[in-house]
């Protein structure tokens, strides 16, 4: 079976199988790396703590691999969560406590600066450790990796004297993307002052190829010698960036699109050192909701902790998914269509045959094992019961619940008991303050009144079918142009709100009954907010 489905992933047309193509075909040939596993990479850089763009880029990561294990099952692979963790912090954030405890501290390595949280031995360990619980909450797989450890361990020293011998090759390649000033004082290598601490910005007057050494000159004039070797110097982020591919080997690494000159001068970087630079997906930018470019200063993005609060994060998965190198709006309203496209991504599952399962994108959110329980009720549908009850208690929408499907209950139905709770939050987040309830016109009256007849004398076991017949017939009326005019009107009278729910799935759960009674509401020009 699983020759069977390595031979379907062969003409996959999901992206995340095109991709592995691109690395089995293009980059290693067919066959398995030197280093005998395939090495995928992600970057964290640890003045921050870990962010939407971080799940993003891990998940469509992780997507590839499981693609590519597919693909070529004889091919180990490996993931490295990569922490840039010697990088010189330049600013005190605004979100930590204990700002005077940093403020001395700039210019070092992260992981030379003290904890402002108070729970880890430096500010690099404790942004690296809010990684390391962020990745793991959701169940990603992969190894992290230290840039300090990889530094002062000597693991990079190898490749740290290669760009030491090929360094004109390198200044040659970046200063012509710099300005005048910078290119004054620029040197891939950024020494570590023994004095200080502080990540150094310096001219480089000397090198010393065969001793692995560097002379620099300190601000007071001062000349001195280090080696580039053991952490006594870290490197320029897009020369520091070619160097890491290079001396581990990097296979694949995805970057945003705001990357694209830095993929491409540390492209050819890699290529002087003598290594080849990853197969490389660049994905584009989110906007928010007036289209702008989503800014962690501006403050205008959809943190994962917000999206969770209203949904699963399965569905934040699929935002991933989709379309990774178009630009999409980010922001609350996108999360109801997500959770939505989700439920019927895995309904459609256990139907499809295995060709067609492999372009699902719930195989790729769920390493091809999606599970069955039956969604019951779209996540819209949950909103609009939560409306019309005015209730922001998932028990009584359970009641309404288990009137339209018996057999569901909490323990048996994990999935849609999660809906609940969660269409509760974004009920009372978001539909609730935006609820504009008008009064029916006469000709609405008129149909309300030909509507609440027709369900009292339907039969109590009615399908939803057979209901949405119903307001079908009604919204006939001559006072109706056409049958979207009816429903708006329905949503806009009963609901409060612009756009709604398949009515003949919504009065099956919502009850003929109460459906009939909200009517007659409407009928007497009674509020119904």
């Amino acid at each position: 079976m699983s020759n069977d489905l390595s031979a379907l992933a062969r003409s996959a047309a999901a992206w995340p199988f095109a991709e592995a193509r691109r690395l089995l075909d293009d980059r290693l040939g067919g066959k398995p790396p030197a280093s005998g596993a395939v090495l995928f990479e992600t970057g964290y850089g640890p003045s921050g703590l870990p962010h939407i763009g971080t799940f993003g880029e891990v998940v469509r990561t992780t997507m590839v691999r499981r693609a590519f294990e597919l693909l070529a099952p004889g091919i180990p692979t490996r993931l490295f969560a990569f922490s840039d963790d010697m990088d010189g912090l330049r600013k005190v954030p605004d979100n930590i406590p204990n700002k005077e405890l940093i403020a001395p501290h700039l210019g070092k390595p992260l992981t030379a600066i003290p904890d402002p949280f108070g729970t880890h031995d430096s500010f690099g360990a404790h942004n690296n450790a809010r990684l390391r619980a962020f990745l793991d909450g959701f169940g990603f797989q992969y190894e992290f990796q230290s840039a300090t450890e990889w530094y002062k361990s000597g693991r990079f020293d190898t490749a740290l004297l290669r760009v030491l011998e090929c360094y004109d090759e390198v200044i040659s390649i970046v200063l012509p993307t710099l300005g005048d000033e910078r290119r004054q004082t620029y040197s891939p290598f950024l020494p570590v002052c023994p004095d200080t601490g502080v990540v150094l910005q310096v001219p480089v007057v000397e090198r010393d190829v065969k001793n692995g050494t560097i002379v620099y000159r300190r601000d007071d004039g001062t000349l001195v010698e280090t080696p580039v070797t053991g952490g006594r110097c870290k490197m320029q982020w897009k020369a520091d960036w070619a160097m890491r591919w290079y001396a581990l080997g990097v296979d694949y690494e995805m970057s945003g699109k705001d990357l694209i000159p830095s993929v491409d001068l540390s492209t050819k970087i890699c290529k002087v050192l003598g290594g080849r630079a990853p197969v490389n997906l660049t994905y584009e930018l989110f906007l928010d909701d007036k289209g702008q470019k989503i800014s962690k200063s501006k403050g205008n993005g959809l943190a994962v902790e917000d999206w969770l609060k209203y949904a699963p994060p399965e569905s934040l998965a699929l935002f991933m998914y989709q379309k990774p190198t178009a630009a999409k709006r980010l922001y609350f309203d996108v999360i109801p269509r997500a959770v939505d496209d989700w439920l019927t991504y895995i309904e459609k599952f256990e139907n499809e045959d295995a060709a067609k399962r492999l372009d699902n994108p719930a195989w790729h959110i769920h390493d091809g094992k999606p599970p069955k329980e039956e969604a019951h009720l779209s996540f819209s549908i949950l909103l609009n019961l939560a409306g019309v009850c005015h209730s922001e208690d998932a028990s009584v929408l359970w009641g309404f619940i288990q009137r339209y499907a018996p057999g569901a209950a909490p323990e048996t139905a994990p999935i849609l008991d999660r809906l609940v709770h969660c269409a509760v939050a974004y009920y009372r987040d978001f539909v609730k303050p935006a609820k504009q309830y008008r009064k029916a016109t006469p000709d609405e009256v008129e149909a309300f009144r030909d509507l609440a007849d027709q369900l009292r004398a339907a039969s109590p076991d009615s399908s939803a079918e057979e209901l949405q017949n119903l307001v079908y017939a009604v919204g006939k009326r001559p006072a109706f142009p056409e049958l979207k005019a009816w429903f708006k009107s329905c949503y806009e009278v009963l609901l409060g709100q612009t756009q709604g729910p398949r009515l003949g799935s919504f009065i099956k759960l919502y009850g003929i009954d109460n459906t009939v009674a909200l009517l007659d509401l409407a009928i007497a020009g009674k509020d119904l907010a």
